[in-house]
């Protein structure tokens, strides 16, 4: 019996021990997430060198456009004083049937939206198994044929409305297999952490030759620069490539193990086909699994999403992807006046690693988006369809921009500048990149608006008007966010 109490008393001492080794450990690892935390939001305190004295506002539209074999790639002014003071840049890419967008990776995290088509493509993390296989043929060596298997981390499908979010240094590529291009835009969040060099986004490519675009793209990046600056950057480009270009050739011979000539392609010394190329022999095997993953978010947009729980999201297996084009992905709903749809660190975890979030918007004929401010993000607004006006006011009380958008424009309103969008008789489609994982929104009118949640006498006292119009003013639109076109909310007949 004394036996048996020794090591009961042995065994509670061990599961008591445990719990406080578990618990340190635990508060050790929250303390270093919220120490994290805090050192990006120190980081985004600096994410611009300017002061962002803007008091005009203007919509862009790509100013270089650089054709490849079987695609175009455009580029929209990263000069210009918008995109400096919110530290981010923007690209977008037309893909054809059968086109390849060469693999690269990137100094900065990448948020794109899939606009249009669908199609494959990987994201391929170092150190990551191969956990793919596929059968690629035979090989004879002397009297023997050896059956070769392709091994290749995960390829993934995507469509559109789809956000694909991409750490910075990671390698990607994708590939059209349908007849309808493929158009994206995406938003390259130059100030973010975890780009440690400039302001300037830079683009590595393994393959190909992309230095024809990159020579176009530095020599109309300022008309005031002197002949002699453009030629010393057409010589200094005029020597790029892919980042195999630059290393010696035996080198990488004996590197890899293969003769000099399979270098000289791989370093693509005569490529003239530039970065999305023609792919048609490509065969792409895709694991059911991405159809069964297919399933699986239908079956989370129709019956609510699956608890994270911490454990499922590895580097190796977190999901990059996530719809937010489809109508039942919405998160505010007006059948008068259209939909929202929000893709955060809440719904796909990565973002929380790239501090970057998505607004999708499709607004009726005439209707209106409340006025707001983002309180924690810039927005970055590409015009995806139809036309509208947005008004943006800065803390001066002024219009800063006041004017019609049409498809292709792209409008950055800054951190807490107060904006408000009004579709025309067409409609209006966009896509909002934000420059936080969780960006927030404060209303200025409807059912969850600063003004409703005010006291009736402050109103009153703020702006000189009755009580029965400052009623009118917090209780007339019972919608939240999206307003159908001069539509009237029911008034209270009675008031507390």
């Amino acid at each position: 019996m004394a036996t048996y109490s020794s090591v009961l008393s042995l065994s509670l001492c061990f599961l008591v021990l445990s719990h406080c080794c578990f618990a340190q450990l635990l508060e050790q690892q929250q303390q270093n997430v919220w120490q994290r935390l805090q050192q990006q939001q120190q980081h985004r305190a600096l994410r611009s060198k300017t002061e962002c004295q803007i008091e005009r506002l203007n919509a862009q539209e790509p100013t270089r456009r650089f054709e490849s074999e079987a695609g175009v790639i455009e580029f929209w002014d990263a000069t210009h004083e918008q995109f400096e003071c919110a530290g981010v840049q923007a690209v977008r890419h037309q893909i054809r049937r059968n086109g390849l967008l060469l693999p690269y990776y990137t100094n900065t995290p990448l948020l794109m939206y899939i606009i249009q088509g669908r199609g494959i493509h990987s994201t391929v993390i170092p150190g990551c198994a191969e956990t793919y296989e596929t059968e690629s043929g035979e090989s004879r060596t002397g009297e023997r044929r050896r059956s070769f298997n392709d091994r290749h981390q995960k390829l993934r499908r995507f469509r559109a409305g789809d956000v694909l979010a991409l750490p910075a240094g990671v390698t990607f590529w994708m590939y059209n297999d349908a007849e309808e291009p493929i158009v994206t835009v995406s938003l390259l969040d130059t100030s973010n952490h975890a780009n440690q060099l400039d302001l300037t986004f830079r683009s590595f490519f393994l393959a190909g030759n992309p230095q024809r675009g990159v020579q176009q793209q530095f020599v109309g990046r300022q008309q005031e620069t002197t002949m002699q600056e453009r030629r010393s950057e057409q010589e200094t480009t005029s020597k790029g490539g892919n980042i195999f270009n630059g290393f010696d050739t035996e080198i990488l011979s004996e590197a890899f193990n293969v003769d000099v000539e399979t270098i000289r392609r791989l370093q693509g010394q005569n490529e003239e086909r530039g970065v999305i190329v023609r792919a048609e022999e490509l065969r792409l095997t895709l694991p059911e699994e991405s159809e069964q993953e297919e399933r699986r978010e239908q079956q989370q947009r129709e019956g609510g999403r699956w608890p994270l729980n911490g454990l499922e999201e590895t580097i190796c297996t977190m999901k990059f992807r996530e719809n937010i084009g489809h109508p039942s992905r919405s998160d505010v709903y007006n059948p008068r006046g259209g939909r929202v749809s929000t893709v955060n660190s809440l719904s796909l975890p990565i973002l929380n690693f790239l501090q970057l979030s998505a607004e999708r918007g499709t607004l009726y004929r005439n209707a209106i988006v409340a006025p707001h401010w983002n309180m924690n993000a810039h927005s970055i607004i590409y015009i995806i369809r139809g036309s509208g006006r947005i008004q943006v006011v800065g803390n001066a009380g002024r219009s800063v921009f006041d004017d019609e958008v049409r498809e292709n424009q792209l409008l950055i309103v800054p951190q807490n500048f107060a904006i408000v969008k009004r579709a025309g008789n067409e409609g209006l489609e966009y896509i909002a990149f934000k420059t936080n994982d969780n960006a927030m929104v404060n209303p200025l009118a409807g059912r969850l608006s600063a003004l409703r949640a005010m006291p009736e006498e402050v109103l009153m006292n703020s702006y000189q008007i009755s009580r029965q119009e400052a009623r009118s003013l917090k209780y007339n639109r019972e919608e939240l966010t999206v307003f159908g076109p001069g539509s009237r909310s029911s008034r209270r007949e009675e008031y507390a």
